[in-house]
């Protein structure tokens, strides 16, 4: 390790590997809030941040596993699961007046038709604008779990109709 009185640590998030700085300040110069996408091993996040000169502010946010409520009982981080997180987080955005945003999936490796991209399908469907590429975006067969156990694609389309009249829910 570097030594001597010129050394600079770096952050500690930059450290650990949590964040890339460079790729933060860009999306925060663009004005506008961002949809934050993280999956863990059992869920989806998604949330609507804000910037203001005292720090980052939530403006709408949702975890898969408030989609319980709403009859889905499959996974939390499959892809209809992010698809459901992403159109519940999305309709709580739009009500509090969020209009368009800027996808922020962390240190996440694009990969095209990934369970981040599902969540942005459903945001899209919420009403929010958010640039992006169509190629990256999964099929419907897989958006509505038809790839899945037999009942999941019923159970799926139980869940968004619940989810379409639920914004603030």
């Amino acid at each position: 390790m570097a030594t001597g009185p010129r050394y600079r640590v770096p952050f500690r998030r930059r450290r650990e590997g949590r964040t890339d700085y460079r790729h933060r300040a860009a999306l925060i110069k663009s004005g506008m809030p961002r949809a934050v996408v993280r999956k863990s091993n059992r869920h989806v996040r998604v949330q609507f941040i804000g910037f203001t000169d005292k720090g980052d502010v939530v403006l709408a946010s949702a975890v898969s596993t408030e989609l319980e409520k709403m009859g889905w009982t499959g996974s939390g981080k499959s892809t209809p699961g992010a698809y459901l997180t992403g159109l519940l987080a999305g309709k709580r955005a739009a009500d509090k007046g969020v209009e368009e945003a800027v996808l922020d999936i962390g240190l996440r490796e694009p990969t095209k038709g990934a369970v981040v991209f599902a969540a942005l399908k459903g945001i899209l469907d919420a009403g929010i604008e958010i640039p992006h590429g169509e190629d990256v975006i999964p099929s419907d067969e897989r958006l509505t779990g038809k790839h899945m156990r037999e009942g999941t694609a019923a159970m799926f389309e139980g869940a968004k109709s619940k989810i379409g009249g639920a914004g603030n829910g």
